[in-house]
């Protein structure tokens, strides 16, 4: 696993200073990966990680729950709301901006919903 419990030769004893320069080595090597984690981290929450959908029926006349709103929100709740309109004759697909969980466009009751279950999940 790592070099210093590795041995080459079962009847040599490390040296103090050997085993010293072990630890140093892996002590950079801990520092660098420390590095790379705050990193991905970083980059982490950039990521879109959080979902929320709701399905609902806008038109009395048609039955079924095929219209839709999905908040897609990265780690800073920052991202978009999608929502499509299904009916017979037609179909619509709005989407918004959404920053730190709210959007400067007006939301339906739906969107809002939708935003709340991504930033919220259960």
């Amino acid at each position: 696993m790592f070099p210093l419990f590795k041995q080459k030769d079962r009847k040599a004893q490390k040296t103090s200073k050997e085993v010293l320069e072990q630890l140093e080595v892996l002590g950079q090597k801990i520092e660098g990966i420390t590095r790379e984690l705050t990193k991905l981290k970083q980059e982490g929450k950039k990521a879109m990680s959080k979902v929320g959908i709701v399905r609902f029926n806008p038109f009395q006349e048609i039955g079924g729950d095929q219209s839709f709103s999905i908040a897609l929100l990265d780690g800073n709740n920052d991202g978009v709301i999608v929502t499509g309109y299904y009916a017979r004759e037609m179909n619509r697909v709005y989407a918004k901006p959404v920053n730190r969980g709210v959007s400067e466009y007006s939301l339906s009751d739906e969107e809002k919903e939708a935003i709340r279950r991504a930033m919220n999940p259960e």
